[in-house]
């Protein structure tokens, strides 16, 4: 089973959307906007990748973050910060039973999905 996390409305999300479609690859989505992070999965995201990679920084959401809170920002705090603002999340997530396929590539995809 596949499941997709992301906002909806995002561009890179519709390509991947498409790109999984075309493939007549099934997948379940998950809208974090609407539907929000569970802790669990924050941390497991976090644990396995390091907040580095799970947080978009050329977002706008990380530009508007405080000087502070992005000087001390580690996995823990992460955590906290993308469960109450899931925007800053790169997207889009893919999880497959247990690996993390984050962002979207044509060639990522083939590779780890066809």
């Amino acid at each position: 089973m596949i499941a997709i996390f992301g906002i909806k409305n995002c561009d890179t999300m519709k390509k991947a959307f498409r790109w999984l479609d075309e493939n007549k690859i099934t997948y379940t989505f998950h809208d974090y906007k609407k539907e929000g992070v569970e802790e669990t999965t924050a941390q497991a995201w976090v644990n396995e990748l390091g907040w580095e990679s799970v947080i978009n920084k050329r977002g706008t959401t990380w530009r508007k973050l405080d000087e502070e809170t992005k000087n001390t920002m580690n996995n823990e705090n992460a955590v906290h910060i993308i469960m109450s603002q899931p925007s800053m999340i790169k997207r889009p997530l893919l999880v497959i039973d247990q690996s993390i396929i984050l962002g979207f590539s044509t060639e990522e995809y083939a590779e780890k999905l066809l």
